[in-house]
């Protein structure tokens, strides 16, 4: 006999836990629907020669390559068909969106709003927290030619209303400009391209491997930075406001610079003050100049959301601002700016902490069977209750009272409809409420309606603390 087990690398989850998650799913998602965001879908295979054309070694180690053994792949081994294009499991959701948007370039309004909520593929090191098969939400804005930083101010406004909805606890909004930081490069000698995208990969890692550990690297062979160059460069990344006012401030207080610096220094105090402009608080965000987002496609303002109280759990949602989507598709230019949330990792890492937790069962109440005489009775109210719009499960066998208690309570079941034959005979319906340990009476007309009042009551309420 097969042990049943799981492969490493996966979420798999109880119903109510599901639920829980599910919850999740739909708060994004509605709240991305909010600001005028289009649902896309792509498929999970990718043709490798599209899916890898933007990647490095190291991500083709982590992707995960389609083998067919069916009878096309054996059909093709013989000879006997044309060789299949070689598919890859996708491993984000940005190069099938640039995929996406330069196949359908000339059926899609621009600026394109889209968000995509879909499992990705990475061929991860199991261990803990680190899923192979997860969920990424993510939102993207993409323009034809041209597209205003007023939507790189939208984004945060977008992610401000999301965390808030999620209740998940304090967040704030990191901030920085990637043109802020290459003209300040550029002031300190550093040169353009391969240079400057090491020194930021590098800056990047300051959180993981703390400022000595850098600065060694920063002052070694591949570098060799001068200490002065360090010294400036680590005390332009401990950088950081506190409020709307203290970002201004911060920013003014940087000095004069390249014009690629004042570039992005102008850009950055725009983008805050539309954000403001919107009503984002402004404890949710604040400038952070060690941010600089290892991947080289990011050419602007770039972004980090942290809870205030998990800092160890690092960025929930991040992204930025790139200037050429799908280059290697189209002639077109097409810039965009979008944010990712790794919604499998977050859900782990904020049910270990405690903040979310299993929910409650998305059936509003069980309908209890005494006994075989009372099943029409009992059929006949489900369905009532289910035309009212309530989600609804009927006990189909006969057991004790108790037992059905039980079942409802570990199931996550908040209500039970008990109707006897003591209560038919009064036209009545008793409400088993098992989270208040109360039950109450209900004229039969108005069980459904009793129902849906207490439904909305626990639907008001932050949708992860359900």
């Amino acid at each position: 006999m097969i042990k049943p087990r799981t492969p490493p690398g996966v979420m798999e989850l109880l119903p109510r836990e599901q639920i829980a998650f599910q919850r999740m799913l739909d708060a994004i998602r509605h709240t991305f629907e909010q600001f005028g965001f289009l649902p896309v879908e792509t498929p999970v295979m990718e043709l490798s020669e599209v899916l890898l054309t933007k990647s490095g070694g190291e991500t083709e180690r982590q992707v995960y390559f389609v083998q067919s053994t069916g009878a096309l792949g054996k059909a093709t081994e013989a000879g006997s068909v044309d060789a299949i294009p070689e598919l890859a499991l996708r491993f984000d959701l940005t190069v099938p969106l640039a995929r996406y948007v330069a196949e359908h370039e000339h059926d899609l309004a621009f600026p394109f709003r889209r968000y995509q909520m879909q499992r990705v593929y990475r061929g991860e090191r199991a261990q803990r927290g680190r899923f192979r098969e997860f969920y990424q939400c993510d939102i993207d804005v993409v323009g034809k030619d041209a597209l205003s930083i007023r939507f790189d101010a939208e984004i945060p406004a977008v992610i401000s209303a999301l965390f808030e909805r999620l209740a998940i606890g304090d967040f704030t909004i990191q901030l920085n400009h990637r043109k802020l930081l290459r003209g300040y490069f550029e002031g300190l000698g550093i040169g353009e391209g391969l240079q400057q995208a090491a020194v930021l990969r590098e800056l990047d890692k300051l959180d993981k491997r703390g400022e000595p550990a850098v600065r060694a690297t920063l002052a070694g062979d591949e570098f060799n930075l001068s200490n002065d160059a360090i010294e400036r460069l680590m005390g332009f990344s401990r950088v950081r406001s506190s409020g709307h006012a203290d970002a201004l401030a911060k920013l003014d207080g940087l000095g004069g610079g390249t014009p690629l610096f004042e570039e992005g220094r102008s850009e950055l105090r725009s983008i805050l003050q539309q954000m403001h402009v919107m009503g984002v608080p402004e404890q949710r965000y604040a400038i952070n100049l060690s941010i600089a987002r290892g991947l080289d496609y990011y050419t602007g303002v770039v972004y980090e959301t942290i809870l205030n109280a998990y800092p160890q759990i690092g960025s929930v949602c991040s992204g930025g601002r790139y200037d050429d989507l799908a280059g290697h598709y189209t002639r077109s230019k097409l810039p965009g700016v979008g944010i990712s949330i790794g919604l499998t990792r977050l859900f782990f890492q904020l049910r270990d902490a405690g903040v979310v937790a299993a929910a409650d069962s998305s059936v509003d109440v069980l309908v209890a069977l005494l006994d075989d005489a009372g099943l029409d009775d009992v059929l006949a109210l489900s369905q009532r209750l289910r035309a009212a719009g309530l989600n609804v499960e009927t006990q189909l066998e006969p057991r004790k009272l108790a037992r059905q208690m039980q079942y409802a309570d570990r199931a996550g079941i908040r209500f039970v409809a008990i109707r006897g034959e003591d209560e038919a005979a009064r036209g009545m319906v008793a409400i088993r409420d098992l989270r208040r340990g109360q039950q109450f009476e209900v004229a039969e007309a108005e069980v459904a309606n009793a129902l849906q009042v207490e439904r909305e009551q626990l639907r008001a309420q932050p949708e992860t603390m359900q």
